[in-house]
């Protein structure tokens, strides 16, 4: 076995926004980049951020050191332009427009709208690079103008729209100029990638949407892997490697399910893939007490029962042996909406709070603040931590390659 150890990542600046509970800031500190601001206007969310940023360190664990910077309040009230070209990066997930597209609004400081605020954020900040995440749904067809407008402002932070301007106009002026050829100023080269988080070693199937610039000065000549980790290599593992053995799960409780089922009939045991395999809501809770009656439970931090727990139309939880259903913010009916365990016999319960988070990959030492409903809003907003470290790395090895070359 080598003797060596892993490399420290080279730590950099940074400002998260929009920060929610932290999933996206954890990730990317375990990337190497620091944040020297976090900006959430959420009171239970800076709580849950103060409380556990003062014991996480660079790389995103409970070392007791870098305690982080919260400000909590409105972004529009913070001033970017003292850290003008001392960050490497910028990252959030601005909350999305809610209105209708088909009506004409104002395109600039919406207060439904975050994204024009981290525009100016990169403006103001000019950093080397920045992430940005969002809901899948701002992919949709009836959204496709409106996507194009985000990203052509990502890329052109400096064309700001003009007092009462529609974003559709103002959408029409960033067309011009980024099909011109004389384009001064602050620039950046923005890719747009929809990634399941499964795929990515995240035991939940949840999908995003990333926007990942870099300054035009950065070559950065970057773009991002499929993952992995695939449902085949999981359906293979299930079928003809030790899956169930490693968990201790009886032959009547070894059940596939929709397209687990399909690639069963299709998969041989000669043709292991290559990926990885999925991981499962099983693999990143087997290991808990049950916490239904176990007094055991109670000594795990956040890990408490939570009753009533039914099945209604559209959420019947998630099946233990595949990544789960995506969090959801408790906003899609009952209470924590889908954000159940499906067992083998078909009952249900709910996910506690510490189950919450290892599906969406926290450490475990860390703690949220507030009710179970609110610790569930706060997991089904974020970001999954392992999802970000992946995508950091990935934007870390750009820069350092740019810098050495």
């Amino acid at each position: 076995m080598s003797s060596e150890q892993p490399v420290k990542p080279l730590i950099r600046k940074s400002v998260e926004l929009f920060a929610g509970a932290g999933g996206l800031g954890i990730g990317l500190a375990q990337s190497g980049f620091v944040p020297q601001m976090v900006v959430e206007y959420n009171k239970w969310c800076c709580d849950t951020l103060r409380d556990n940023h003062g014991i996480l360190g660079d790389d995103g664990r409970s070392d007791g050191k870098s305690p982080w910077r919260v400000f909590e309040g409105d972004v529009r009230k913070v001033d970017f332009r003292p850290l003008a070209g001392k960050l490497d990066l910028i990252s959030g997930g601005p909350p999305c427009q809610p209105f209708s597209l088909g009506g004409r609004h104002r395109a600039y400081d919406d207060a439904r709208d975050m994204f024009p605020q981290a525009v100016r954020a990169v403006r103001e900040a000019r950093p080397r690079a920045f992430v940005f995440e969002n809901v899948k749904g701002l992919t949709r067809a009836s959204f496709l103008s409106y996507f194009e407008y985000v990203k052509l402002q990502m890329e052109h932070p400096e064309l700001v729209a003009r007092p009462d301007e529609e974003w559709q106009d103002h959408l029409r002026r960033l067309e011009q100029h980024h099909t011109s050829t004389r384009r001064p100023g602050l620039h950046y080269q923005v890719v747009t990638k929809l990634l399941n988080s499964a795929n990515y070693g995240v035991p939940q199937k949840r999908e995003r949407v990333l926007f990942v610039g870099f300054r035009d000065d950065v070559d950065a000549r970057w773009s991002f892997g499929p993952g992995d980790f695939t449902q085949e290599a999981l359906v293979w593992d299930q079928m003809f490697g030790d899956y169930w053995e490693r968990h201790s799960v009886a032959k009547k409780d070894r059940v596939l399910e929709g397209r687990a089922l399909q690639l069963s009939k299709r998969l041989s045991v000669e043709e292991k893939p290559e990926s990885l395999p999925w991981r499962t809501t099983r693999d990143a809770i087997g290991d808990l007490p049950d916490p239904e009656g176990a007094k055991s439970s109670h000594q795990v931090l956040d890990h408490r029962f939570q009753p009533n727990a039914k099945v209604y139309p559209g959420h019947t939880g998630s099946y233990l042996d595949e990544p789960s259903k995506t969090l959801k913010a408790g906003v899609h009916g009952v209470p924590g909406g889908e954000n159940m365990l499906r067992r083998a016999d078909g009952s249900v319960r709910y996910f506690t709070v510490r189950e919450g988070a290892r599906i969406q990959t926290f450490p475990d030492g860390y703690k949220f603040h507030g009710a179970w409903t609110e610790c569930m809003r706060q997991l089904g907003n974020a970001v999954p931590a392992e999802l970000a470290r992946v995508v950091g790395d990935s934007v870390a090895a750009r820069l350092n390659e740019s810098e050495a070359a």
